[in-house]
């Protein structure tokens, strides 16, 4: 087990939803964290909710779709508390929409550059502090990284990208101490369901309403993620479901695609 107290963690999207909760839950528990999101309220906010906590958490307003606003991140985590010991690539943006609807492809770019490109810059500018201090990478992806989902081909084609990337990129840092965690999550209680890319033209975002008695609580979803970061796992995959479907799904592909569109139909109950 990795004793969290006085480490360094950067989170990135840390302005709502799981990383909100994350940064909170790793605060208590007596890690420094550098927040990281577009908004600076949000985060001034987060850090004034954590000031009693054991740890200290300081923001850094970052737009992890810049390359460059990703090497400031990292520059400003070492000015701060001087060395990153785990490294959170949690930002995220996501889509509901049949693809032959689609009209403008804008919104596939910024996924993937927000989702899979935000991670490859994020780690590339903290990788070598990250072999410094022996550390952690922990990519936030979820469980359309592991197989389609119906009106989401570029939300799980940036998860897609992730899984691959960071699968291979624990096979060369193999030995070097380094080690990499991808988390799927199934639905969590968060903003992001009523904030999706959809067939709109006019590159903004949809209010699209899931089943909240379907969604994992936050917190529960960052209490996993916890657990699973102080245990530095490979891997961890949330649900009894999306642990079975990752199982039988080499074995039965006709099969979890009929289960994965009646579920994402129940799901999604309302659209505006």
């Amino acid at each position: 087990m990795m004793t969290l107290d006085g480490k360094t963690i950067v989170v990135t999207g840390a302005s709502d939803g799981i990383g909100r909760e994350l940064t909170m839950q790793l605060a208590k528990r007596g890690a420094n964290i550098v927040a990281a999101a577009r908004s600076a309220d949000k985060l001034n906010d987060l850090a004034g909710q954590c000031r009693d906590f054991s740890g200290e958490v300081a923001g850094i307003s970052t737009d992890v779709s810049d390359p460059n606003a990703c090497r400031m991140l990292v520059d400003g985590a070492l000015q701060k508390f001087d060395g990153i010991d785990i490294f959170i690539n949690n930002a995220g943006i996501s889509m509901h929409a049949r693809f032959d609807e689609i009209t403008d492809l804008t919104s596939f770019e910024n996924i993937m550059r927000v989702n899979y490109l935000g991670a490859v810059y994020c780690t590339h500018h903290a990788l070598p502090h990250l072999q410094q201090s022996k550390g952690l990478l922990v990519a936030v992806s979820s469980l359309q990284g592991l197989t389609g989902f119906p009106r989401s081909t570029g939300y799980a084609a940036s998860k897609h990208a992730m899984q691959g990337f960071f699968d291979s990129l624990r096979m060369e840092l193999d030995g070097s101490g380094v080690d990499v965690l991808v988390v799927s999550p199934g639905a969590v209680d968060t903003a992001i369901h009523s904030r999706k890319f959809g067939n709109r033209n006019d590159g903004a975002q949809d209010s699209i309403a899931g089943d909240r008695n379907q969604m994992m609580p936050v917190d529960e979803c960052a209490r996993q993620m916890v657990a699973a970061i102080e245990r530095r796992q490979r891997e961890l995959v949330m649900t009894g479901a999306g642990r079975l479907l990752k199982y039988i799904r080499p074995f039965a592909p006709d099969l979890v695609d009929r289960q994965v569109a009646k579920s994402v139909a129940r799901f999604y109950i309302t659209e505006s």
